[in-house]
């Protein structure tokens, strides 16, 4: 080291040098007082012209990497009205070197480069684009990224073996490259997700469903969605967001799996296991918007690659402003053919690398440039985003035919139309798009008693305009108050009957369930929703509920606990009836709908009918039900005379007269059917097989004979098996701690559910 100038008595100082090549300089700094010593070191370069030449063939944008040649990468970053960019990293110590200065293809706007020898070092790959010699950036297409502020959260038992940040050498997000990652042989490789009409969707969020926080905690709680009879599983946003402890809706990099929820195999993992059980995987997705992490933001904006300030003017991404009304970080232009094609290879890869089956994507109503924060405008039909998401649309269906897409528009006005010709585009084919329709507030005015505002008629496909039903109905989802809590804080009340009553209130959410399941169409159920989960949406961490939004997005604790109140198990039993049910039989899928359920009087009725039913197939089913908190009459309007069948248990009613009135207590519901109920070996509710004695604390008894028994704990865990049981075996349970157990039986072909309490 030269020393080239010095310079005592100072407290200001400046020095002109004239560069001739790249230098790195020290600045030395002493207090002559107290000896103290600051030095800061910084990097000096002559602006270098970059090799104009083109890209080669078959190199995307991104990072292009073969695990089976692990010392060559090439990198491609789109970056117009950039001069000049360098790659460092761990391979060259972080430090600017024009031997890693990328070529410019003038032709596409993109910088590349290709870095062999990449054996030097056995650790994986670490880099950063830095550009015009000020902003450094991860590639914005990375599948994992270091975070300096995130990773040290993160526990060996999610992710292990995570390179430590290189603090001092760099900051913000890096790219990570594993240059042997293992190798995931997939098990289920021919899975097709179910009907779109058939669809019974779970949507959770990973960080509230369990303790554990990732992949594994969900597939070790699937034997209790499975028998819950769920055939989907939506999971909030998975892609690295910023923060670990998320909604997910603040995205940075939507082609990397965010660590925090686990490993890249230990997600393939639960993807495979999910397939294997015959249920699709849905990711919730975020195009609307980016973070100020995002290095697509951070490449264009008005404070040299920072994570705030505002979009600059030259950004081929996102707009300045919002066109639109929901204002939300920085906003995409999708009319950018640089947006689309961002768009368009992060949304592949997913379904190319983890086998996804579908997606949901957040706030659709965003993607309009025409509408510059008018909330009118913004909910009127849109030529611009509905052309555009068909394109996106196009694009996934080409990668795979079968896959299921699902809007968040919510449409009022006339972008209700929009939903309709989305769900229309390429029904011919079978496709459709689907799209969220929220049903929460008619419901729960219902749940609650209060009646006035309780029609939710529109969770009928046809009751909106649809041939086809392609609405995702749901009474919750993750963004409203959840049900039970309104149920227990503000439900109505006559005399001894008070829908705040714990145990009233998940009745009455069964009564709720009893109109949701039977309606043609698919459907989804928010996580513990069949446990009459209660804690209130705004709840903080610390349990208290304040008088604004702000705890809307804190943790929440897990419904596990609930699964010992068997006023809640109940629920999920008869959840399971439905679903069953409606899985079962076409008529539940698509057909005639008469919905009845705008009284005042909480009286509702729905007449469904398969024109095309034969032989034992249900062609008519009534479902009558009272909202009311007193009791009273209804007639029934059965479609024929003759033996009528409760679906929920098969008892027998025998109507000679289709207009008698029946008398239903506040809360009770009936489905009837004009056959039985054939659950095609589905899990029976109801059996003749005695289960004995219950409760115990030593030996079970079974009064006839079963193939098989399996005993789980009730969050899904699988504590023991038997096959071949005789009548009145003793099956000794002594080791089981005390608690609920759900014992799953296998008899003459078909599956049968009790309750075994332990004491």
């Amino acid at each position: 080291m030269v020393q080239v100038y010095t310079q005592n008595n100072q407290q200001l100082y400046t020095y002109n040098y004239t560069l001739n090549q790249d230098t790195n300089f020290e600045l030395i700094a002493t207090d002559p007082s107290t000896s103290t010593t600051l030095t800061a070191t910084f990097q000096a370069i002559i602006t270098p012209t970059p090799t104009q030449i083109a890209i080669p063939a078959g190199m995307e944008d991104g990072i292009n990497f073969n695990p089976n040649t692990p010392n060559t990468a090439t990198l491609v970053l789109y970056a117009p009205n950039k001069d000049f960019v360098h790659v460092i990293g761990n391979f060259n110590n972080w430090n600017i070197d024009n031997d890693y200065l990328m070529n410019y293809d003038p032709a596409q706007e993109k910088y590349w480069i290709t870095i062999n020898n990449l054996n030097q070092t056995e650790d994986d790959i670490l880099f950063q684009y830095l550009i015009d010699a000020q902003i450094n950036v991860a590639d914005p297409y990375s599948t994992l990224i270091l975070s300096p502020y995130d990773d040290t959260f993160i526990t060996d038992d999610t992710f292990a073996n995570i390179p430590s940040y290189p603090t001092g050498m760099t900051t913000e997000a890096i790219s990570w490259i594993r240059k042997s990652a293992p190798s995931y042989i997939w098990q289920n490789t021919s899975f097709t997700p179910p009907a779109k009409e058939d669809l019974i969707i779970y949507e959770l969020l990973i960080r509230d469903f369990d303790d554990v926080q990732n992949f594994n905690a969900v597939k070790n709680k699937l034997d209790y969605l499975e028998n819950l009879g769920i055939n989907a599983i939506e999971l909030m946003p998975v892609s690295e967001f910023d923060g670990n402890l998320s909604w997910g809706y603040n995205p940075s990099f939507h082609m990397a799996l965010d660590k925090y929820y686990g490993s890249p195999e230990m997600f393939k993992e639960f993807i495979d296991e999910c397939h294997a059980r015959g249920i699709a995987v849905i990711l919730d997705v975020v195009y609307n918007h980016a973070t100020g992490q995002s290095p697509l933001y951070r490449m264009y904006n008005n404070c040299d690659g920072c994570t705030s300030g505002i979009v600059a003017a030259d950004s081929p991404y996102f707009n300045v402003s919002a066109t639109h009304s929901y204002d939300v970080f920085n906003d995409f232009n999708h009319q950018s053919i640089a947006t689309q094609n961002y768009v368009n290879k992060t949304a592949k890869y997913w379904i190319e690398e983890f086998h996804i089956d579908g997606y949901r994507w957040d706030l659709t109503k965003g993607f309009t440039q025409n509408c510059n924060g008018d909330e009118a405008c913004t909910n009127s039909y849109q030529a611009d985003r509905v052309q555009v998401l068909k394109d996106y649309a196009d694009v996934q269906w080409a990668v795979d035919s079968d896959f299921i897409i699902i809007f968040e528009h919510l449409g009022n006005g006339t972008s209700r139309n929009e939903e309709i010709e989305w769900a229309n585009y390429r029904l011919d084919e079978g496709k459709g798009i689907m799209f969220w329709n929220i049903q929460n507030s008619p419901y729960n005015e219902a749940t609650m008693g209060w009646n006035a505002n309780s029609n939710f008629a529109d969770i009928s496909y046809e009751n909106i305009g649809l041939s086809t039903p392609r609405n995702v109905g749901f009474m919750e989802s993750h963004d409203e108050e959840r049900l039970m809590f309104k149920n227990l804080t503000y439900g109505n009340a006559n005399g001894s009957y008070d829908a705040t009553n714990l145990s009233t209130a998940l009745d009455r959410m069964e009564t709720a369930g009893a109109f949701f399941f039977t309606v043609p169409g698919p459907k989804m159920i928010w996580q513990f929703g069949e446990l009459g989960y209660d804690t209130s949406i705004f709840t903080c961490t610390d349990g208290t509920i304040p008088n604004d939004e702000s705890c809307k997005l804190s943790e929440k604790p897990s419904g596990w606990n609930f699964l010992n109140e068997i006023d809640r198990t109940d629920l999920y039993d008869a959840y399971a009836q439905m679903i069953a049910i409606k899985k079962a039989h076409e008529i539940f899928a698509t057909g005639s709908i008469e919905m009845s359920v705008n009284n005042n009087n909480g009286l509702k009725s729905i007449h469904l009918e398969n024109s095309n039913a034969t032989g034992n197939e249900i062609k008519y089913v009534t479902i009558t039900g009272n909202f009311g908190v007193t009791t009273q009459t209804i007639n029934p309007e059965f479609q024929e005379t003759g033996t009528w069948y409760n679906l929920m248990n098969n008892n027998t009613y025998q109507v000679t007269d289709v207009n008698a009135t029946i008398s239903l207590a506040p809360g009770e519901y009936f489905i009837y059917g004009n056959e039985e109920a054939n659950l095609n070996n589905e899990i029976l509710k109801t059996s003749n097989l005695i289960l004995y004695p219950n409760p115990t604390s030593e030996n079970i008894y079974l009064s006839e004979q079963v193939e098989k028994i399996k005993i789980y704990d009730l969050t899904g865990k699988q504590i023991l098996i038997k096959k071949n049981i005789r009548p009145n075996q003793a099956i000794n349970v002594s080791r089981l701690t005390q608690g609920i157990y759900l014992l799953q039986l296998e008899q003459n072909g078909n599956r049968v559910q009790k309750r075994l309490i332990v004491n």
